[in-house]
């Protein structure tokens, strides 16, 4: 292979040459190598749509004559001639990126044809009405993605035209219907675009595959990119293929299948297909297609030699496949395949079955599943036991369930999703053009379309409930209405609920319930305990937070916050007593009356975990924050004096104000909170360990072994922690010598600040553990304000590649990550024994917590709900280590 090459057939290329030839490029040349029926062509690589944009976005002579010389190649091959007017070659020009991007780049069909080519295409295949079909075609294709005419521009002369003929249907218009809509279409171009539609088959050629190269930064591709965090620099390939017609007549045809169900996993075929149709009628739902078993009974030979392919293909590849297909004159063509969009449920049991076909092995299934479909598996359902009002019935595209106000309009689904209100996209099918309203969506709803459209690809991608091919709906969307089968309407800006696992629509907002795990998921995840390295813990407030926890595999929490207990409102006035109190005395009266609480609170959590370790931080918080916001209040107390009310009750507010303006801090973040708090008032900190450790020892006694930490915030400085872990082992030898239990604990600290980090070797003298706080250590490693940041200047910093994450999503590892690598040697440089881990939002993130377990820390901390996925990140990334370690 030469270095400087830039168009291959599809007999040059590999399954291993994806960098160069794209997902479909590399896949129709392995599908040609292993002696599938797939129409010959050919693939301009990747590095010559980068250097298309390193041009100045201009196709050099250079492709153009690698272009045209395989080309000729093809024409050898088919016996016939791109251009010729008696035995025309037509191809397909599509898109085929390295990373599978469904409908988000341009594709055309039946290139080639012109006035002349139309009819000799007609001749060739003696069927006229065919040949009109194919034109019309592809000057609505064209039209579309080369000379960026609007679509529906076309489809309303099409609608125009089958209303004036009686029918419903395309494949029902007659040749001298098909003549006059190939007029209008004409005119149509002639009059948006400025000059008559292109009659050179090669002008129209180079000219596709532009578009194709431009359509690498459309806004679509660029928000899918976004979503899935797909680099910008590797550019599309073009694939570029002799046509093979599925809309030749009732012998022919085209669909979409996928080797097992993409919804549920299911080890069956899945799929559709349509009589007399080309490609797009499936995926862009312009037809709703017929289920794939009716196949056997249209073309039952066929159906037999594809269900072999089918097999040989996911053998091949090991991994469930998306396979589209024509059928011209009975004959099976193979056009693509690609390893199958799916769902996160349909992903864990395809994992898992493939491991008991001796297919893959345990370590393989875990790297197939990315951390975050695990997340979609725990998206509620709809609760079974309600009664609801079902409205309509489509196909169950995408499981999972959503309630929202109905919305028509992509940019308006963005819209409202912005100001916080919850959507549900209805359309009558969606387009790629309508992906930034999918992401703002809770759900989709279509009335066309099947189960491998455009929507239902999309949805189950995404983890969005998706019902399609809601047939009985009629959506109106200049009314911006959809009227149902009994005539009862439901306008924009009404709550509906979808339930993309039966396909059923309500009216109104329906209770949800949580999710029901399968076996398989549990499987699956027994594999990633086998082989992870790193502890998951959680953070939990309550018993029933705690409960959830050990239901998801958390093993521990690692940050229980106390203040949370603090703010019920059975608490909040003996807080905020203590807070006013005058004197110490009067401060340690409010103290006892919040022991019993706080000692109720880690009675039932440390039982909860029972055998699991639970890290309690201090209190941390400013103490402002439990009370009145100083605005509030200074309005109040001017109200109550305009008003001439209650003078002692005017004297008591004016204390408060008065109080709450001496607590009130410039910047509260860096101010007088954590430890800070504990040194000033260590009758606080005294409060709380004496809760925490009369809980353990009453536990101990009914046979419970609690695993109590205790964690001290905010420190900066040695001096801060020594004082503070001697106010908490001398509570806790007092309670000891009460109860007369002795129990084991540790003390730690949060790292949140980078002297801390830059300084752990001397805090490790009084540290049993530390855990990085890696929200606000981001914070003071970068001087960032995170709510300032985020809704400021962090969007335009991720847009202009200043920062390529937001650092509070995605850990800093150069910089966070760094100060995190050092305090961690330091750390153990001076105690061995010291357990280390992060306990900020981060813990969940994949390629965060694989930077943990490369850094050799012993857990990271999450959410409930992402203890799941933070055990399979782990997982994976003890495999990844353990893969480059070799």
């Amino acid at each position: 292979m030469k270095t400087d090459q830039h168009v291959f057939l599809f007999e040059e290329g590999s399954a291993n040459m994806k960098e160069i030839l794209g997902g479909k490029g590399a896949n129709l040349a392995e599908m040609t190598r292993i002696g599938l029926p797939v129409p010959p062509g050919f693939t301009i690589s990747t590095a010559a749509c980068m250097d298309y944009y390193a041009s100045g976005q201009q196709i050099s002579s250079r492709l153009k004559e690698e272009v045209l010389r395989a080309l000729k190649k093809i024409e050898v091959k088919t016996k016939k001639k791109f251009g010729d007017p008696s035995e025309p070659l037509l191809v397909s020009v599509r898109s085929g990126a390295v990373v599978s991007m469904p409908g988000m780049m341009d594709t055309i069909l039946n290139l080639g044809l012109n006035d002349q080519t139309a009819e000799g295409l007609a001749k060739a295949t003696n069927n006229r009405r065919f040949a009109l079909d194919c034109y019309r075609r592809f000057i609505q294709m064209f039209a579309d993605v080369v000379l960026k005419i609007d679509h529906y521009n076309f489809e309303e002369i099409l609608e125009k035209v089958k209303e004036q003929k009686g029918v419903r249907e395309d494949i029902e218009l007659d040749e001298e219907a098909l003549e006059q809509v190939i007029a209008a279409f004409k005119n149509l171009v002639a009059k948006k675009a400025g000059s008559p539609f292109p009659q050179d088959p090669e002008k129209q050629l180079i000219m596709a595959i532009q578009s194709v190269f431009d359509s690498w930064n459309n806004q679509r591709a660029v928000v899918y990119r976004k979503i899935h965090k797909i680099p910008d620099n590797l550019g599309t390939a073009v694939n570029i293929q002799a046509m093979v017609f599925g809309n030749w007549g009732e012998d022919s045809g085209t669909g979409v299948a996928f080797t097992r169900n993409p919804s549920t996993g299911e080890p069956v075929l899945y799929g559709e297909f349509l009589r007399n149709a080309q490609g797009e009628d499936v995926v862009a739902g312009i037809r709703t297609p017929q289920p794939i078993e009716s196949l056997k009974e249209a073309f039952p030979e066929v159906d037999k030699q594809f269900k072999k392919i089918c097999n040989l293909l996911e053998g091949h590849y090991r991994d469930m496949q998306d396979v589209e297909f024509t059928i011209e004159r009975g004959r099976l063509f193979i056009l693509q395949t690609r390893a199958g969009k799916r769902t996160a449920a349909a992903a864990i049991r395809i994992a898992v079955d493939l491991v008991k076909e001796g297919v893959i092995n345990e370590e393989e299934a875990l790297l197939r599943i990315k951390p975050e479909q695990i997340d979609q598996l725990l998206h509620k359902q709809i609760d079974p036991s309600c009664q609801l009002d079902v409205i309509a019935v489509g196909l169950s595209a995408s499981p999972g369930a959503a309630s929202g106000e109905v919305c028509f309009d992509a940019d308006l689904a963005e819209k409202k999703a912005k100001q916080g209100k919850k959507v549900i996209l209805v359309r009558p099918e969606t387009t790629p053009d309508d992906i930034h309203g999918i992401v703002a969506a809770e759900g989709l709803l279509t009335s066309r379309g099947g189960m491998t459209s455009h929507a239902a690809v999309v949805a189950r991608g995404m983890g969005k409930p998706c019902v399609c091919g809601c047939e009985s709906l009629r959506i109106d969307l200049k009314a911006g209405e959809f009227v149902l089968e009994n005539g009862d309407k439901v306008t924009e800006g009404e709550v509906i609920s979808i339930d993309g696992g039966t396909g059923r629509v309500f009216r109104g907002s329906a209770p949800l319930i949580a999710p029901q795990l399968s076996e398989e998921f549990k499987t699956f995840l027994s594999w990633a305990d086998k082989v992870r390295r790193l502890k998951v813990l959680t953070n939990a407030d309550t018993p029933e937070d705690a409960r959830r926890a050990r239901e998801f595999g958390a093993e521990g929490i690692g940050l229980c916050r106390t203040e949370h207990m603090f703010m019920a409102q059975d608490r909040l006035p003996v807080v905020q007593e203590m807070i006013l109190a005058g004197s110490p005395s009067e401060r340690n009266q409010a103290l006892a009356k919040l022991l019993p609480m706080q000692y109720e609170d880690f009675y039932a959590i440390l039982k909860e975990m029972q055998g699991l370790p639970v890290t309690i931080r201090l209190l941390d918080p400013p103490l402002h924050e439990f009370l009145p916001h100083l605005e509030d209040l200074t309005v109040e107390v001017a109200l109550l004096k305009e008003r001439g009310e209650d003078p002692h009750v005017i004297s008591e507010k004016e204390k408060l104000l008065q109080k709450v303006r001496s607590l009130s801090e410039t910047n509260p973040m860096l101010g007088h909170r954590g430890c800070r708090l504990g040194l000033v008032y260590p009758e606080i900190y005294r409060m709380q360990a004496r809760g925490i450790f009369l809980a353990a020892a009453d536990l101990i006694k009914e046979g419970i072994e609690p695993l109590v930490e205790i964690m001290v915030p905010l420190v900066g400085h040695v001096n801060e922690l020594s004082p503070l872990r001697r106010v908490i082992e001398e509570v806790a030898a007092e309670v000891s010598e009460e109860k007369n239990c002795k129990f084991s604990y540790r003390i730690g600290t949060m790292i949140e600040l980078p002297r801390a980090c830059v300084t752990a070797d001397q805090i490790a003298v009084d540290a049993d553990f530390f855990s990085f706080g890696t929200n606000d250590l981001t914070q003071t490693t970068f001087g960032f304000s995170r709510d300032d940041a985020e809704g400021k200047f962090l969007p335009f910093y991720l847009q202009q590649k200043i920062l390529t994450a937001n650092p509070f999503v995605v850990l800093d590892q150069e910089g966070v990550g760094s100060l995190i690598r050092q305090a961690v040697e330091l750390g153990r440089g001076r105690k061995g024994s010291l357990k280390v881990g992060i306990c900020g939002e981060h813990g969940g993130e994949a390629s965060s917590i694989a930077f943990s377990n490369a850094i050799g820390l012993d857990y990271v901390r999450c959410s409930p709900f992402r203890v799941p996925a933070a055990r399979l990140a782990a997982a994976q990334a003890a495999v990844n280590n353990k893969d480059q370690s070799k």
